[in-house]
């Protein structure tokens, strides 16, 4: 019993069935304080987030020594195949599904969601990162790559120092409030009824992009295990709590230290895991670009708009360079789609809104295919350097 207690993924599910249940029944004074707390951790991670990516990133790609530009390289033609398989496969299922999926279905008329309990917070407590996450990502690079090159034995070690700072905020004031972070999220959303109401609109895409979100998942830990010679499904199973979490955060970021432990039980190296986690946190999105294609493609089905291949496939190619840029925060992958979704589809405003609100609803389910995916790519990763290392 104490053993099951101390599991993060049991405190994840309890959160996300109480907070659906008790939503129905709190009123909304209840509510208040944890939508403030919510407010306040939201914040919290806002700030901390690109702080984890330099302290894990940088001494990381300076652990792995010159050899570190190859794996940034490859790091990142996995996360980009990955997402244009995602893309390319949804479309191709969706062509044989929908007209069957979909018939006589119309695009209801959807309002705008009402907005969830107010934080108490809301008047005027900001808490700004000191940098962006893309602004992140290029400091660590430069500051790896540039300490390894010019031999800074110094900013090396200063930045293994920061690294255990950063790690020891991760394990004592991140990983555990996230159950009661999750806990706000599902007691606000079932509390607005956002949920219910994007949910019932296209009940059936939402479950056709949960079915090949699973199916990707599938593939890819089929691919990593048989590259790094481990069993896919018991690799995909160590990866529970990440994806467990990420359905309550919907943020790939925020989870970067849920997703950076489930990755070191698939005999991932700290280096590569402290490597490859932080940066696909970002730019690997297959998930996200699962959903964004399926909705798409549903709406111009259910409008009666048709589109040739060479518009599809060239919508693809450019979401998934879009996913690369897309940040790890609820919504982000969707924000950052809107010119790809608008310019080459010709969504109109009220189209795209209508994708919005029904990504938003479940913008967990992508986010927990995205991080957990994140542990196949370290895999393969792990294995090309480990053979690199051995030569």
């Amino acid at each position: 019993m104490k053993r099951l207690l101390s599991n993060l993924l049991v405190w994840i599910v309890i959160a996300i069935i109480c907070g659906a249940i008790l939503g129905k029944v709190l009123p909304e004074v209840a509510i208040i304080p944890f939508a403030t707390f919510n407010d306040i951790f939201g914040k919290f991670l806002g700030f901390v987030v690109p702080l984890i990516i330099v302290g894990l990133v940088t001494p990381a790609i300076a652990d792995l020594g010159k050899s570190g530009g190859r794996w940034v390289i490859l790091t990142v033609a996995l996360g980009y195949i990955s997402t244009i398989t995602a893309g390319l496969s949804t479309w191709g299922l969706a062509t044989v599904f929908f007209p069957s999926l979909l018939a006589n279905q119309k695009v209801p008329d959807l309002a705008e969601p009402e907005n969830a309990v107010a934080s108490l917070m809301d008047a005027g407590f900001t808490l700004p990162p000191v940098f962006g996450v893309l602004t992140a990502l290029i400091l660590a690079f430069l500051v790896g790559f540039g300490a390894v090159a010019a031999n800074a034995n110094k900013i090396i070690e200063l930045f293994s120092e920061f690294r255990r700072i950063i790690n020891l905020i991760i394990r004592r004031s991140i990983v555990p409030l996230l159950p009661l972070h999750v806990f706000g999220i599902f007691l606000n959303m079932s509390k607005s009824g956002q949920f219910e109401t994007v949910i019932v609109a296209m009940a059936k895409v939402i479950l056709f992009a949960f079915v090949l979100t699973i199916a990707m998942l599938l593939l890819q830990y089929t691919i990593a295990g048989i590259i790094a010679r481990h069993n896919p499904l018991r690799s995909l199973w160590n990866m529970r709590d990440a994806y467990a979490t990420a359905l309550g955060t919907a943020s790939s970021a925020a989870t970067i230290p849920v997703t950076l432990r489930s990755t070191l039980k698939n005999g991932v190296s700290e280096d590569i895991a402290g490597f490859v986690v932080p940066l696909c946190a970002t730019i690997h999105l297959a998930g996200s670009t699962i959903k964004i294609t399926a909705f798409a493609l549903a709406l111009q089905y259910m409008l009666g708009i048709t589109a040739s291949p060479g518009a599809i496939i060239s919508f693809i190619f450019m979401l998934g360079i879009i996913m690369i840029a897309a940040p790890g925060v609820p919504g982000g992958a969707i924000t950052a789609a809107q010119s790809v979704v608008q310019g080459t589809l010709g969504f109109t405003d009220p189209m795209y809104g209508i994708m919005v609100a029904l990504y938003v609803a479940v913008d967990s389910f992508g986010t927990a295919t995205n991080v957990t995916g994140d542990g196949a790519i370290a895999m393969i990763v792990n294995r090309f350097a480990a053979k690199r290392i051995h030569r």
